[in-house]
């Protein structure tokens, strides 16, 4: 997948390889008013199987789902100089928990939105944020949207990666819909304050 990234306000080459498991959707069943999709065994998506079958590529800096690097952790580190996690937008941050390390010694953590249908990620950026107090870049993966961006840097993102086929000059154009914004977030107070 050709990638374009935005970081701070400007389009940059991006040199983190990126890893996605194929999921397998044999017996695959989306449940209305769930969270996390399911196999019908019950196993989560992406399942241990999913993560079992990745090759792993060649480069230098990997951005790797949370759960291989839990599951392969010694593999990864030996193979990659840098390693950054992410987590998709359906899943809970508690799986950071589970880190043996800091969540601030990875240079990059993001959220994957697969298809864009709820505001979940802009809860997941400010809580990442806010409750595991992550300090450096935070990263959109996946489905996001020019009129979008605006909003996930308010709530703790910093860097995006576009999608082939989207123009990334009118993504970056998305930062600066707005001039102000009334709600309090991350980024400033709401503007009832700082009138």
């Amino acid at each position: 997948m050709k990638t374009q990234l935005i970081k701070n306000n400007e389009l940059i080459n991006n040199d983190w390889v990126l890893i996605v498991p194929e999921i397998s959707t044999e017996n695959v069943k989306k449940q209305a008013g769930k969270v996390v999709q399911f196999k019908t065994t019950g196993e989560e998506i992406p399942s241990h199987a999913d993560l079992e079958k990745i090759i792993l590529p060649e480069g230098s800096k990997a951005l790797v789902p949370l759960k291989l690097y839990l599951l392969k952790k010694t593999e990864l580190e030996n193979k990659y100089n840098e390693i950054g996690l992410w987590i998709y937008s359906h899943e809970e941050i508690n799986l950071f928990n589970q880190l043996d390390k800091d969540i601030n010694d990875f240079p990059v953590v993001a959220v994957m939105i697969e298809k864009f249908a709820d505001g979940r990620i802009f809860s997941l950026g400010n809580l990442i944020r806010r409750k595991l107090k992550y300090k450096n870049d935070m990263r959109a993966l996946g489905d996001i949207l020019k009129d979008q961006l605006f909003f996930l840097k308010r709530s703790g993102f910093n860097s995006f990666l576009i999608k082939e086929g989207r123009d990334p000059i009118d993504a970056l154009k998305g930062l600066n819909d707005f001039t102000y914004s009334y709600q309090g977030i991350l980024d400033e107070p709401p503007l009832w304050k700082r009138r």
